[in-house]
């Protein structure tokens, strides 16, 4: 029987279902990425709002109807709108990597819209993103018996 001394290091990777063992280090796969959420709300509400100016739809309950939505969602969309122009830029360039969306939501940005002076839209909008992440504890499962 002949034994094989190994000298170089060894790296796991997936193979299948299983794993498997290779002489040289894998090279990471870029990570994916695509426009945030975000971000595509706020270039649907600038859709709709151009068909509603155009006059290809009569207003925004029609949209509503359209897209089986319900009046009050057109209504928050469009109030992405309030936005300052500047803010809705930082917006759409917004991205998600590996499905991780930023902390700019638009829950968030309904926030942010509720300020009519563009100055306090700034200012609170700076204000969410220098906030810290909340971070979620995982809790273990209980043991019974």
């Amino acid at each position: 029987m002949t034994a094989t001394i190994i000298t170089s290091p060894l790296y796991r990777v997936q193979v299948g279902h299983g794993c498997g063992f290779v002489a040289e280090q894998p090279v990471a796969p870029e990570p994916v990425r695509r426009p945030a959420r975000v971000a595509v709300m706020l270039a649907l509400a600038h859709q709709l709002q151009a068909r509603i100016t155009e006059g290809r739809v009569c207003d925004q309950a029609e949209v509503a109807r359209r897209l089986d939505l319900t009046r009050a969602r057109v209504s928050q969309l469009l109030r992405l709108l309030r936005l300052a122009p500047d803010l809705q830029e930082q917006v759409l360039f917004l991205e998600s990597v590996d499905g991780q969306e930023p902390i700019v939501t638009e829950r968030t940005l309904r926030k942010v819209t509720r300020e009519r002076v563009w100055e306090a839209q700034r200012s609170a909008l700076d204000q969410l993103l220098n906030t810290p992440r909340p971070t979620r504890v995982k809790r273990r499962a209980r043991k019974f018996g």
